[in-house]
């Protein structure tokens, strides 16, 4: 028969700090978590929940307004769509001035006489054709600069095209989420 190792005296537990109580039972911690279903006061509770709610809202709209990835709708979460934000972002695009142009128009068919204000209304289709022009190309553009940079165009997202075409036919400083380049920058992809 083999012999036992003879064991090794436990060395006795510093006192020290520790916990200082007891480890409470199910019971007793239970009985801690427990809150009524009701609170008490209504009207301080629905204020508490109403500020928290606030709180998170504004968390929420100012991490959109950063481009924090987290806290974009899912229109705009992905490094291509970031990198369509940032490529019309950095560009001018005829877009931005398309509503001061329809109000320049919208005044002018007030003031003018009826001759020119047909005339009017071809500038004001004119700048509206450019407009779209102006958006395809830039949507082209992106796409092909995409498509050399992911080794296909089969491997850039559906539905660019009308997102690039939205992004540049809005006011830069109305543009949510708000850009994080300046104009002129030049865009790399990051995955």
């Amino acid at each position: 028969m083999a012999k036992k190792a003879p064991a090794e005296p436990v060395a006795p537990v510093p006192p020290g700090p520790g916990k200082g109580r007891a480890t409470p039972s199910r019971r007793e911690a239970e009985q801690a978590r427990r809150r009524p279903l009701v609170p008490t006061d209504r009207k301080q509770a629905q204020r508490t929940s109403r500020a928290a709610a606030a709180a998170e809202r504004e968390r929420i709209r100012l991490g959109m307004a950063r481009g924090e990835e987290r806290y974009l709708p899912a229109r705009d979460k992905g490094p291509q769509r970031r990198f369509v934000r940032d490529s019309i972002d950095a560009r001018w695009t005829i877009g931005e001035f398309l509503i001061p142009i329809f109000i320049v128009f919208f005044v002018g068919t007030f003031v003018t006489p009826i001759g020119i204000q047909v005339y009017l209304e071809f500038v004001l289709y004119g700048v509206l054709a450019l407009t779209i022009v102006d958006a395809l190309i830039a949507a082209w553009v992106i796409r092909r600069r995409l498509a050399a940079r992911l080794g296909g165009p089969e491997k850039v997202e559906r539905g660019l095209n009308f997102y690039t075409v939205m992004r540049a036919a809005q006011f830069r400083s109305l543009r949510t989420p708000k850009p994080q380049v300046k104009r002129g920058d030049t865009v790399e992809y990051r995955a």
